[in-house]
């Protein structure tokens, strides 16, 4: 397997990164039963970056995801987001992060029905009381083929389109990083391409953070890097990574020890 292994971050490097994990710990349940779904990680996600986290099933990725998101607490450790250690923070300063400092795509879209896609794009700055760039918002509508679709809602969109609304209001706040779950999860073959190449392309011309959790080698393959889990642990880490090397990778993990 090709990995190339990273230095785990110090204080000095969480300056450089958008977000970061530092020996971090989750423990669900107590006693006998309790499951270690993250077990010490370390790991930093650099500014301007695609990240794709994968591992195998309860590797502990959507809870090292979701920890860093401030979607979830840590038993301990530190999640930074950039200078600001999330698990010392309260729900409302979280919540007040999550609006105004991270954007979220989610394999189900998560859009408000009754609310237009123009709404739904604007709706983390509205809830925040801010006014959209609109330079950057019919940016975002152009490159996404959005335009004749701003007053459909959901229901009148196909999936792929949903998602594209998503990812239009993950980036109008101009976010520190934007964690996607799954975002190709329920899309076909030619959306899923569509939405992983826009990906790519946010990180390329806006300069925005990504991190995304995929099971998907060849959405894997999209990322500049590939940081691997396994029971709950950092297994690998692929530089550069294609569709070969990811399958390998996994494979390896998947083999018995």
């Amino acid at each position: 397997m090709r990995t190339q292994h990273r230095a785990d971050p110090t204080a000095e490097q969480h300056s450089l990164a958008a977000v970061a994990a530092v020996d971090l710990v989750k423990v669900y349940g107590r006693g006998d039963t309790a499951v270690r779904a993250l077990d010490g990680v370390t790991v930093g996600f650099g500014r301007a970056e695609f990240t794709a986290i994968m591992g195998p099933s309860g590797s502990g990725k959507s809870t090292l995801m979701h920890c860093l998101a401030g979607l979830d607490t840590a038993t301990s450790g530190q999640a930074m987001l950039g200078g600001t250690d999330l698990t010392r923070q309260g729900d409302r300063v979280l919540t007040k992060v999550r609006r105004e400092r991270i954007g979220f795509v989610f394999q189900s879209f998560n859009l408000l029905p009754q609310l237009t896609a123009a709404r739904n794009i604007t709706l983390p700055l509205d809830l925040a009381g801010r006014r959209p760039d609109r330079a950057l918002f019919d940016h975002l509508v152009g490159v996404l083929g959005l335009a004749d679709r701003l007053g459909h809602r959901p229901s009148e969109l196909s999936g792929g389109q949903q998602q594209r609304v998503a990812l239009a209001r993950a980036l109008v706040a101009r976010p520190e990083v934007v964690f996607a779950d799954e975002p190709t999860g329920n899309l076909d073959s030619r959306s899923g391409a569509e939405v992983l190449s826009f990906l790519r392309t946010s990180v390329r011309e806006l300069g925005q953070t990504v991190v995304m959790v995929t099971h998907d080698p060849t959405a894997a393959a999209y990322a500049d890097r590939v940081v691997l889990l396994a029971d709950g642990r950092i297994a690998g880490d692929l530089a550069q990574p294609d569709r070969a090397t990811v399958t390998e990778a996994l494979q390896s993990l998947a083999a018995p020890r």
